[in-house]
């Protein structure tokens, strides 16, 4: 059986997408549902037919627009990160024996029933180190996804993220390890983005504050920071928690000139229409104090690419004065 530290740095060291800044939530996804199966005390290997609904579910949730479409990828390709550490694959010769490049199609892994999931040692590890199962979930929601989506995803999974009481040693040493990355964000960020928009939420105007203090207030990053998104005023945006929730969702985004709100056609509001959150939809956003401090269009279009569930609603006409 592994200790928690080398089960740990397994899961840190997979392999990400080649280009920097691209957001590719498919292998930390599978591996939470991988997770979440250990805990709920299923078998280590599982058919792809089992998992491939939730997984799809997943993808489009969280996910860019068209991650769903690849959502085999994944189940094979983990195989091959870290040697074979991470993750085994069981079925048919013809199909394992392929080269790594040469993935099987979603029919083939369900017709031939392909299983994977984690190797014996790695399995029995998060099954008998207690808090070590917990500790990898949160490296992996901690390094893959914004904050406002992680509680989400662990919500949809039932993956129950509490460290119990009594905790070995070796788990204790890996959730420190496992919560290192947070340290290295700049504490500064929050302050200089609500301070940039004056302390409001740029997109509904929200700015509830409690005496002194601004209430449901959070600095949101464009191109998020574990994806190379710095922590600076042109990368932040101020908004008020719910809508930092629908930006990470990928449920509105801004246009790169006039800073219009642009809702997603995949949003669909109620019965209240307009006069709920569609009501943003074609507006500019509260500026910031000055031109320097706007959002870079290049952040913009990380977030249109990665985030931003398309195609967008139709904005017409010139933004109001």
């Amino acid at each position: 059986m592994k200790s928690a530290i080398e089960v740990l740095e397994a899961f840190d060291h997979i392999r990400r997408a080649q280009r920097a800044g691209v957001y590719a939530p498919h292998k930390p996804l599978l591996i939470l549902l991988a997770l979440a199966r250990v805990q709920h005390g299923e078998a280590r290997l599982v058919e792809f037919s089992e998992v491939e609904a939730l997984l799809k579910e997943l993808l489009v949730e969280f996910g860019p627009s068209s991650a769903a479409k690849s959502r085999h990828y994944p189940f094979w390709h983990l195989a091959t990160d870290g040697r074979g550490a991470l993750w085994d694959l069981s079925g048919p010769r013809e199909i394992l024996q392929r080269p790594a490049g040469a993935t099987p199609s979603l029919g083939e892994l369900r017709d031939h029933h392909i299983k994977a999931g984690f190797p014996v040692d790695v399995d029995e590890a998060l099954r008998h180190i207690h808090g070590l199962l917990q500790a990898v979930a949160t490296r992996m929601l901690e390094a893959y996804f914004p904050s406002t989506l992680q509680a989400d995803i662990a919500a949809m999974l039932g993956l129950d993220l509490s460290v119990p009481d009594q905790v070995q040693e070796g788990a204790a040493a890996g959730a420190e390890y496992a919560t290192a990355e947070r340290r290295r964000r700049d504490p500064g960020f929050r302050e200089r983005v609500l301070r940039a928009y004056e302390f409001r939420c740029c997109v509904c105007g929200f700015d509830l504050r409690i005496g002194p203090l601004p209430a449901g207030l959070e600095a949101a990053h464009i191109q998020w920071h574990h994806v190379g998104g710095p922590d600076i005023e042109p990368n932040g945006l101020s908004l008020c928690a719910l809508h930092h929730k629908l930006f990470d969702l990928g449920v509105f985004t801004l246009e790169p000139a006039e800073h219009r709100v642009v809702f997603s056609q995949h949003a669909i509001s109620g019965a209240r229409g307009m006069e709920g959150e569609l009501q943003f939809h074609g507006r500019p956003i509260h500026a910031p104090q000055h031109a320097g401090l706007r959002p870079a269009p290049e952040y913009l279009a990380w977030n249109q690419k990665n985030v931003f569930k398309t195609p967008g609603r139709r904005v017409t006409g010139p933004g109001p004065a």
